[in-house]
């Protein structure tokens, strides 16, 4: 009998050996599909349908972690001043399914406004409106979206009213908002509202060129932006592009105390309407155009904006660029940012390289 067992029990242990390594050999499907990681089981990443209509010049924010994105105002295919929205369209990310929310308080739609999430809020900033004469108003305008409530609220106007601003969040508390076009034209103001106690103030200005529709975001407590349009010093078109990019460090202590230093130049040949985001230790860029243009797609010059296709990233670990994508699949300019989700940094419509209005939202960057 102890003969028989001394037999058996490697035969059993190299058995069970051999089963675990199987085991591990198998393909796991979370390896082979993306999923959406919540609190819930897991979710397959499910085919995103179109927004109701294809927008530009929209603005855009999330929700908790991700899961839940919008679209806020933005103008229609038709590219005229009656076709610019004040329509919000919400996107839950685990069902792939948009629906239509309350539009944004105001008598016209925006181009321009600058969104962000945070306190379980949608806020929305600035922008302008255009009348039927092709004049353009810039708006002091902050509103407040409370998804509990499902109401729009009033909250503090901007001190210095900008459109086409860099945005974003410290603290889920302190939001930026960094340059922009005011009334008297491109500004580097740093304005910073504090979503707990609705107030403003005024933190260090960056010291580049003032510009308007640069790219950029804010995480780790960190600022970094790029490019956009600043005054043309000769006759000619109003506005030229900049090449300058910055980062800016926030102070722990205080919010409005700002270390900007000067980056070396990214890897793209875009300029102006990049879209861009905020992703775990870096800040993401996408698309855009290689000179600034107006929401028609045209340039200053009345030539269709020519679009670069690279998608890149600063890395703040590493201290440098990276080039992420040179061939980026349908490119876009002029949408609100790039919102990092479970499934990695989306976009929401935008303009498409050939000056067409997108109702598709992507994924340019993977998790």
């Amino acid at each position: 009998m102890k003969k028989l067992c001394f037999i058996l029990l490697p035969l059993c242990a190299a058995f069970l050996l051999a089963l675990d390594q199987a085991r591990n050999e198998q393909p796991r499907s979370e390896e082979t599909k993306t999923e959406i990681r919540t609190n819930e089981p897991k979710i397959e990443q499910p085919k995103i349908s179109p927004m109701p209509k294809a927008v530009s010049g929209n603005a855009v924010a999330s929700l908790k972690g991700g899961l839940e994105l919008y679209s806020l105002m933005g103008v229609e295919e038709k590219k005229t001043w009656d076709a610019i929205s004040n329509q919000v369209y919400i996107l839950h990310v685990p069902s792939g399914k948009w629906r239509v929310g309350p539009p944004v308080p105001g008598v016209a739609g925006r181009l321009g406004a600058a969104a962000v999430g945070a306190r379980g809020q949608v806020f929305v900033f600035g922008g302008y409106t255009v009348d039927g004469h092709g004049e353009e108003t810039i708006l002091p305008d902050v509103n407040s979206f409370v998804v509990s409530e499902k109401r729009w609220f009033r909250a503090e106007d901007i001190p210095t009213p900008v459109e086409e601003a860099v945005i974003g969040v410290a603290q889920n508390r302190y939001i930026y908002l960094i340059g922009g076009r005011s009334k008297g034209g491109p500004v580097n103001n740093v304005q910073v509202y504090d979503a707990e106690k609705n107030t403003w103030s005024q933190a260090t200005p960056f010291p580049g060129t003032p510009v308007f529709g640069h790219a950029g975001s804010l995480t780790d407590e960190t600022i970094v932006y790029v490019d956009g349009a600043k005054k043309n010093p000769e006759a000619g078109s109003p506005y030229i592009a900049s090449d300058e990019c910055w980062m800016g460090k926030i102070d722990h202590k205080d919010p409005n105390k700002i270390e900007w230093s000067k980056l070396p130049p990214h890897p793209a040949s875009a300029r102006f309407g990049i879209v861009a985001g905020a992703a775990p230790h870096r800040v993401l860029f996408s698309g855009g155009t290689t000179k600034p243009h107006r929401y028609t797609g045209l340039d200053y010059d009345r030539k269709p904006a020519q679009f670069a296709t690279v998608t890149f990233d600063y890395d703040l670990r590493s201290n440098q660029w990276q080039t992420i994508s040179e061939d980026t699949f349908e490119v876009r300019a002029d949408s609100g940012g790039i919102l990092w989700t479970p499934v990695g940094g989306m976009v929401l419509g935008g303009m498409r390289a050939d000056g067409s209005f997108s109702a598709r939202s992507i994924v340019v960057v993977g998790k």
